[in-house]
């Protein structure tokens, strides 16, 4: 089961409990949701306490991980429980080529112009995906994989008329506008540009991301946007195409 943990606002002149565990149903998606009883006076110590008792209710009902609020400096208390978050690197690897054009976008960069990067340790069908994607719609893409590029360069060039630069120089990544890395590279310097993490461990940023309206009404405020749209996306409640990336701070 999926856990969903929020925090709740105390109202005035009125007792409630401390920690409320119920089922809730977030775009035809069930959750186990935690609320947490927090305000602005509440003493951290307590807070804490209170986190370690909803956490403890979760697990028992079969949670392993859960959408938390965001943001969540308690992360060691559901650890010790075995709760875990949501990892949102399988959303951002579904939004790899859309965040890359909207980093353009917002630097003013045009995709006739710009150089974007992709570097990976294997050929998989997420980096399939998205050098293709991006192969389409910009001049400049560089790829960099230690075998099996080459393939997948005479493919592109066959079915859709575009080439990529296999093999770039070390100096040539370090420089693009772009570069999405699906593994570590510690060897590069980056001095200029934007880099995308697209691995575990990596940095877990996400651009701002959009819903249609009538959508994004159903959502619960105060979690963890990103973890909470690569749980409906991975049990298909929403879609990869009905999430938009907004160009603003996408570069940041």
């Amino acid at each position: 089961m999926m856990g969903l943990l929020l925090w709740k606002e105390p109202r005035e002149g009125r007792r409630e409990r401390a920690v409320t565990i119920s089922d809730r149903a977030v775009l035809r998606m069930r959750f186990t949701c935690g609320e947490v009883l927090r305000g602005p006076k509440t003493p951290e110590p307590l807070v804490r306490r209170r986190v370690r008792r909803a956490a403890k209710q979760l697990r028992k009902l079969g949670v392993t991980q859960a959408v938390l609020p965001e943001p969540f400096p308690y992360l060691e208390e559901l650890a010790k429980l075995g709760i875990r978050p949501v990892s949102t690197l399988p959303l951002r690897r579904a939004l790899a080529a859309d965040w890359a054009r909207a980093v353009l976008t917002s630097r003013g960069l045009s995709p006739g112009s710009a150089r974007v990067a992709v570097a990976g340790e294997q050929l998989t069908g997420e980096l399939v995906r998205t050098v293709t994607e991006l192969a389409l719609g910009c001049r400049y893409v560089l790829l960099d994989l230690p075998y099996g590029g080459e393939e997948l360069c005479r493919q592109l060039r066959r079915e859709y008329g575009v080439s990529l630069l296999m093999g770039p120089s070390r100096d040539q990544l370090e420089g693009a506008d772009v570069l999405v890395l699906f593994a570590p590279r510690e060897d590069l310097k980056r001095e200029r540009g934007v880099t995308l993490t697209l691995y575990e461990g990596g940095e877990e940023a996400l651009p701002p991301l959009l819903l249609p309206p009538a959508l994004e009404e159903q959502l619960p405020a105060g979690c963890h946007r990103g973890q909470l749209l690569a749980v409906l996306r991975e049990a298909g409640a929403i879609r990869a195409s009905q999430i938009t990336v907004a160009a603003e701070k996408a570069g940041l």
